[in-house]
């Protein structure tokens, strides 16, 4: 286990031995940190999506959710060789008498590829508005809560994956946002412009008006 091992452990143990209290809570949480959690924050980013195509300035928001889409997936795909280079394994198998509420996996624990990829939302969101950004922030926390109470993971393994995709959403978005950007931008004044600016009414801007 990776540091501080105590305290991973007796967070992980105390909040096992309350999820045993908690049965009502049980096939909720157990959906929640399969996939709902995820589910749910893949459909945030496809509503600031489509809520960006709406926007006076629609090719820089639609950059902004593709941006937070790819810090998702890479955070995903970044997360598999550092699992791998730690080598963590699963508390349940440190812990045998633990209640587990969902498969048990045999990959490596740390950090928690559900909380990387959600990290990365939370973060990409919070960067393209507050207004989505604060929902991702809560489902995402609890998504990493829900990850623990499931006995899927040490406290540690969750939030080390906030982290890890919080600042593979920073990266992105500082390297990449400028030339998404651009392509919007191009594919607006192209056939493919209703992918990136919804249709308007009569008298409604789309595109922010002519300096000067």
């Amino acid at each position: 286990m990776v540091p501080p091992r105590g305290l991973n452990t007796s967070w992980y143990l105390h909040l096992n031995h309350w999820a045993v209290e908690t049965g009502w809570a049980h096939g909720f949480m157990h959906v929640w940190a399969l996939w709902l959690g995820l589910v749910v924050m893949a459909g945030l980013d496809v509503l600031a999506y489509l809520l960006a195509r709406r926007k006076l300035d629609a090719p820089r928001f639609v950059a902004g959710a593709a941006l937070t889409g790819l810090a998702a997936v890479l955070g995903l795909i970044l997360n598999q060789p550092l699992a791998h280079a730690v080598g963590e394994v699963r508390p349940y198998a440190a812990h045998p008498s633990a209640l587990v509420l969902v498969t048990r996996a045999h990959d490596f624990s740390f950090p928690s590829d559900h909380a990387t990829v959600a990290g990365a939302v939370m973060v990409g969101l919070l960067i393209y508005g507050w207004r989505l950004g604060v929902p991702a922030l809560v489902a995402g926390l609890f998504l990493g809560f829900a990850r623990v109470y499931v006995g899927a993971h040490y406290p540690g393994d969750v939030v080390a994956g906030f982290l890890y995709g919080g600042v593979i959403a920073v990266l992105v978005w500082a390297v990449l946002r400028r030339p998404l950007e651009a392509a919007a931008r191009w594919l607006a004044r192209s056939p493919a412009r209703p992918l990136i600016v919804a249709r308007t009414r009569p008298g409604q801007l789309s595109e922010p008006p002519a300096s000067g």
